[in-house]
This record gives C-alpha cells, structure tokens and sequence, in this order.
C-alpha cells in the first residue's frame, strides 16, 4: 500500500485520542486549582528547541512531551484570575467544537457544503443580536484587528471608487478620525492600506473617556480646508484602557450628517449586545456602517475569532470580490455560485471557526452568556469599590464597564516615580508569583495596574484575592 499520513493502527490511534481529551477535560475542569502562570522552565525551552526531525516518531512520544513541556506553560488566560490586557478563556464545548472542526477541515471559502450553512446560520444571529439588518454581510475573522481592518478597507473604497483600481494616487489625502484612546489597531490599518499613519487624527476624550464631538468637527472641517478627504470615524464601544463606550448615536448622527462613513470598534464591548441589563449602552451602535467584534474576547471562544459586520454588503463585496477562470459559478455541482465568503475579506481559504459559534450559541443561549458578562461588570464594580474604600488604594480613571485602573499609594509617597517604581514591582511579584495576571497602563502620565474582566471563570473571591495581593506585596516594599 502506498503510504499516507494516515495511523497505520486505527485503533491504537483512537486509544490515544481518548486519552488526549480526558487529559485536556481534567486540565480544564482544574485550572483554577493551580498557578495563574508559570513560566517555561530551562528543560522545557531545551526540549522546544530542537534539531528540524528529518525522520518520524511515535505520536505517542510527541504527546508525552506536550504533556510534559508544552500543557505546564500556557499565557493563562483560562484561568479565573487572569485579568491582564482583554483575553478570552475559551470554554468546553468549544474545544469540542475545534476538534470537530479540524476532523472535518472543510475549506469555507463558500461552496455547496454545511459548513457554509453553518457560518450562514451563525452570522444571521449575530447581525440579529448587533442590532444590524438581515441584509448585512458579515465575516467571520482571526480577530478585532483584521475585522477592523476589513471596515475601514470598506470604507476606503467607498470614499473613492477609483482606488481599487488605481490605488491611492488616485484619490485626494484620506483621513480616518478616532479618539485618542482608539486601539492601536488604526494606525497598522493605516499603514496597510497604504494611507501611513500620519492620516490617523487622534483626537482629544472628554473627561469620561469618550470621543470629544468638538473636536471632531473642527478636525474634519480643518482638513477639507486643507484638501484632505475625511471618509471614516472610529466610535469605541469599550476603550482598551476604560472599557469607555463613546457617544456612538452622536457620532452616528453626525457621520450621516457629514456623510463621513460610521465604523464600530467593538472588539470586546460589542458584546454588551448579549446582555439586558447593559445592551442600552450600546444606542447607536446598530446605526453603524460597519462593525468589529471579537467572540474570543467577551464572547468567551477559543482563539481565534473576530467577525466583522457591514450594512451595505455590495460594498463590502466591491471591495474583495476577484474574479478567475477557476473561481467561476457553474450553477450546479460544489461550486454553483460564486464564494461566498472569500469575496468578502483577503483571504480565499478560510478554516470552520464558525462552527464554534454555532454550537457555543445552541448549547449556552444567548441569555446566559449576557448574564456572565453582567456577572463580570458587577465584578468590576466590586473591584472599584474596594479600591475607593481603601486608604493605600488610588482608583486613576472611570470605571464605567469592566476595566479598572488603580495603584498601590502609600501615604508618605508622592513622587510620580517612586510610585511607578512601586507599583511595577507589584505587578510583577504578583504575576510571577501565579497569583493573579493584571497588566498596566499608564492613566494621565500615572503607571497603573489594569484589570480587565472578560472571564466566564472568574468569582467574587478572585477579586478579592487580587485586592488582598496588592495590599500584601504593597506593604512588603514600602514597610
């Protein structure tokens, strides 16, 4: 028989498969009995260091090294105590749901196929929770960073149909508006769709965080003065820094106004939408021209996993869509219309990540996913309390959503950087210790430590014991 990649014994294989999945389901059911993080250790990064294997080995010896060198030292993002920058933790049912997805490993590009259907059913319920019309397209993505890039891509070809042809000699200096707590993402965007960065205004917040209308308006008006072709503003719903949503029906009004097009950076506060209790927030968000989310986030999936939504889909459509003899709809057959999915982003082969939503969303409902995010905010809220009602504790910005900004502030100490000295050895002997994983920032030049809570995982008392952490390791340095 010629050879393949196949298990020459099916059984032995299947053997170790089953004990693969019950040692991942008992990592998962135990993570938070141990450390937070640990670091690799010197063996494990000896053993991942090896000579390129010219000749096989057993795939049982290849998983007894994953199990020994690679499952011990994760990010720890799973874990209900990790609450640095804004990571997902993934769930059961999704790494179910990746496996299922790999045995299959269809190409989701379109095609007369499930898989298709399934990312079909799964996009009609999103637009419907967003807010957004039926008639929308949609992209399921890597995450917030290339959805976003997707919106803006859209709305650069709307601003001037000559540019896809022509490229941006065509057209006058485009320009792109956000406030200055924007994600870093603009400006990568920016220089990828060869606008350069210097094309990004970052604009003054007002004092809760959001985008200041003023000073949207005079930028605009000041760059048409000057020749420029304003064509996208960026609404946040949900800061990186704050968790602050922007005034996004103002900003939608004024966009229509201007006929400046609406982009949404929802990469984890989009998801408010799941929830009663906090979706008003969110009021104008469904006005949006385009719209980035990320479900590995506050979605709580497995990475990776970012969508992108666009009201207008013919745009969305004129800005991707390729044509080539071996792409051509034959009207019957696997390929009767031409790629559904691949005509609406960069790339043609796409994996099943929708699978996860589909099932994730079946299996939990949307209501209990919205419950576990107010869940989160109500934790936040606790954080912030605690941290207002403790003498050594400096709350350093709002916390209107499920972001928290504070520092360690001994009485006696008052120098910006004895504090910044302090409160940075807090945050590593706490991360180091596996504790709990804040990470920082810096709040009006003040370095802070930040707590972003987007854990299914994460109990009352895991807030509690990072306040208690802080306390501890505070008091050792300056005591």
């Amino acid at each position: 028989m010629s050879p393949s990649l196949d298990p020459q014994n099916w059984d032995e294989f299947r053997s170790l498969g089953h004990r693969m999945l019950d040692d991942m389901v008992d990592a998962m059911s135990t993570i938070a009995d141990g450390p937070v993080w640990t670091p690799p250790t010197a063996e494990a990064r000896e053993a991942l260091s090896r000579a390129t294997p010219l000749q096989g080995e057993p795939l049982q010896t290849v998983y007894d090294d994953f199990v020994r060198h690679v499952l011990p030292y994760p990010t720890g993002n799973a874990h209900p105590r990790f609450f640095g920058w804004v990571m997902g933790n993934g769930t059961p049912d999704g790494m179910l749901a990746e496996m299922l997805a790999a045995a299959m490993n269809p190409h989701v590009g379109g095609y007369n196929q499930s898989a298709a259907l399934v990312e079909r059913q799964a996009l009609s319920w999103l637009r419907e929770i967003m807010g957004y019309p039926q008639d929308a397209s949609g992209l399921m993505v890597s995450g917030g960073t290339m959805a976003n890039l997707i919106g803006v891509m859209v709305a650069r070809n709307q601003a001037d149909s000559r540019i896809r042809e022509s490229g941006l000699c065509a057209a006058p200096r485009l320009t792109i508006y956000g406030s200055d707590q924007t994600h870093s993402w603009v400006e990568k965007s920016a220089d990828i769709l060869g606008l350069g960065r210097g094309a990004v205004r970052r604009l003054a917040s007002d004092e809760d965080g959001k985008l200041d209308l003023d000073a949207l308006r005079l930028a605009v008006e000041q760059d048409r003065q000057n020749g420029c072709l304003p064509f996208c503003v960026v609404g946040n719903a949900g800061t990186v820094d704050g968790g602050v949503v922007d005034d996004l029906d103002a900003l939608a009004d004024y966009c229509a106004e201007q006929q400046l097009w609406f982009h949404v950076d929802g990469a984890f506060g989009a998801l408010l939408a799941f929830s009663e209790q906090h979706r008003g927030r969110l009021e104008g968000m469904q006005r949006s021209d385009s719209l980035a989310f990320d479900l590995h986030k506050w979605g709580y999936l497995q990475y990776e996993l970012g969508c992108v939504l666009v009201r207008d889909g013919k745009q969305q459509r004129a800005t991707f869509a390729t044509e080539a003899s071996y792409l051509e709809p034959l009207g019957r057959g696997i390929q009767p219309d031409a790629l559904e999915y691949s005509a609406l982003g960069p790339q043609l082969s796409r994996g099943f990540r929708a699978l996860r939503v589909w099932m994730g969303l079946r299996h939990h409902g949307v209501h209990k996913i919205g419950q576990i995010i107010d869940r989160n905010v109500a934790q936040a809220q606790r954080l912030a309390d605690q941290v207002d009602h403790h003498p050594l504790l400096e709350r350093l910005g709002p916390a209107p959503l499920n972001v928290v900004c504070f520092r360690f502030r001994p009485a006696d100490t008052t120098i910006e950087a004895d504090l910044k000295a302090i409160n940075r050895e807090i945050l590593l002997r706490i991360q180091e210790s596996g504790e709990a994983i804040p990470s920082s920032t810096v709040r009006n030049g003040r370095f802070a430590l930040r707590v972003a809570i987007t854990n299914h995982r994460t109990q009352d008392q895991d807030i509690d014991q990072l306040v208690a952490a802080v306390l501890r390791h505070g008091q050792a340095l300056t005591t």
